[in-house]
């Protein structure tokens, strides 16, 4: 597998740094870059108090907008503005208070203008799986700001 490590990432790195929400949640970046023209990407987050619901486990939530921020940069990585079609996720077991989850996003196929993605969401402790996420994503003909 090749990386395209040329390819200018400062676009995405724009849109990161523009998404105050992921920001509020703490979201971290870890890596983005695309490889064989397919986007990829990493996030933490850690689980805070305001995360936690009333049975004393992380909302789900918060672990679909971990998902969803990471498969948001995945599929931009490789220039395209690309937006959200959908997803489903499944939760496999919970996130508890003080734990710090790693979504690893891949895209899996681009065709026309949509894609396929899938994040895998774990517990950074002990690797455990969290939950699985796959996007649906539609590039949008014109980029922000052309008219």
């Amino acid at each position: 597998m090749s990386t395209d490590s040329d390819l200018d990432l400062s676009h995405v790195r724009s849109m990161w740094a523009a998404d105050h929400a992921s920001t509020l949640l703490g979201i971290e970046l870890i890596d983005v870059g695309v490889d064989d023209g397919l986007g990829f990407a990493t996030t933490r987050m850690e689980v805070k108090h305001s995360m936690v619901n009333g049975l004393d486990i992380q909302h789900g939530g918060y672990i679909f907008t971990l998902a969803d921020s990471t498969f948001a940069l995945a599929c931009n990585a490789s220039g395209r503005f690309t937006v959200a079609a959908g997803a489903d996720i499944l939760y496999v077991t919970s996130g508890y208070l003080g734990d710090v989850l790693v979504a690893e996003a891949r895209e899996r196929a681009t065709y026309g203008r949509s894609g396929i993605t899938d994040v895998t969401v774990t517990r950074e402790a002990d690797g455990a799986l969290v939950a699985e996420f796959r996007g649906q994503s539609r590039s949008l003909a014109h980029q922000k700001g052309e008219s």
